[in-house]
């Protein structure tokens, strides 16, 4: 098989999947944090809705005949465990801390990324680095200000940023499901066993998960049709041809996408001290992934 190119410029199509990606999942941060619903029957909702929509087209595929296409379903099934653990922290996240504040911490995704392909023999420059101490810094002074604010957003901060590790291992796992089956059928399978785990997570504790108002309802549709179906699928169909270096990378600019939404639609302004952080976490990011050729 050859090398992947972890760097490359992805083709017009990707871009164009990418593009509907992160508009997809800057809805996620204020819908999320506009719902009253239990998190884990919120993300029940969304991955079963997700499934369902992907489902027909992967039973046409019937990609389960080979042993390749059987591990590759296993696989899938492992990445939407740790789907389910990062949607349970990100969704935390955002009913703890502000939305901007969240979604730029779990802006973290791609420096996982490119740190597991350096622990897996791939070379970073050191430059790469510099990008990363500055993203570091960002972290600190993000959450050090949330902190003073209160421990509730620096609560929300923290859970953000372990949602940022599982992502990169979701994201990950999914780019190597996918060189044995569709992205039909790797999201089919990983979004019912997000939506699973999810259940027993919330029968386990006890939540509620049927009856709500409508207003609910349209919001958990709002998720499926926005941050699952346009945002995690059009993502997973880039992955197929795109690194997922490069796709953490797009996903910075679901930070403003995400701020803007929440300023029009909830009036959820940043807290001013936090903004430099912010920018510099970004900037951060970029420069270290962007100067992260992993050969």
């Amino acid at each position: 098989m050859r090398e992947q190119d972890h760097t490359a410029i992805p083709a017009a199509k990707d871009l164009g999947f990418l593009t509907l990606g992160v508009i997809g999942v800057g809805t996620s941060g204020p819908v999320i944090a506009a719902s009253i619903m239990p998190v884990p029957a919120l993300i029940f909702w969304r991955n079963l809705g997700g499934a369902i929509m992907m489902a027909p087209f992967a039973l046409r595929s019937r990609e389960w005949q080979t042993s390749g296409q059987r591990r590759a379903i296993s696989l899938s099934g492992l990445a939407g465990l740790f789907l389910a653990m990062h949607f349970i922290c990100f969704f935390i996240a955002m009913r703890f801390t502000t939305v901007a504040a969240g979604t730029a911490l779990a802006a973290l995704q791609p420096i996982f990324t490119a740190i597991y392909y350096k622990f897996k023999g791939g070379t970073i420059p050191r430059r790469a680095w510099s990008g990363m101490a500055v993203a570091f810094l960002s972290v600190l002074l993000i959450t050090g200000i949330d902190f003073q604010i209160s421990l509730r957003h620096f609560i929300g901060d923290i859970f953000a940023l372990l949602g940022a590790a599982l992502a990169a291992a979701y994201m990950l796992i999914g780019s190597r499901a996918q060189q044995k089956i569709s992205t039909s059928t790797y999201t089919t399978v990983c979004y019912l066993t997000c939506a699973l785990s999810a259940l027993i997570i919330t029968i386990a504790t006890g939540n509620q998960f049927l009856h709500f108002e409508a207003r609910q309802w349209w919001l958990v549709l709002a998720l499926i049709l926005g941050a699952q179906f346009l945002g995690h699928t059009m993502f997973n169909m880039a992955l197929r041809r795109v690194s997922p270096v490069v796709v953490a990378l797009i996903v910075f600019f679901e930070v403003p996408v995400s701020a803007v939404i929440a300023y029009f639609w909830l009036g959820q302004v940043p807290p001013t001290g936090i903004i430099p952080g912010i920018i510099g976490l970004l900037i951060g990011c970029g420069i270290f992934v962007s100067r992260a050729k992993v050969e």
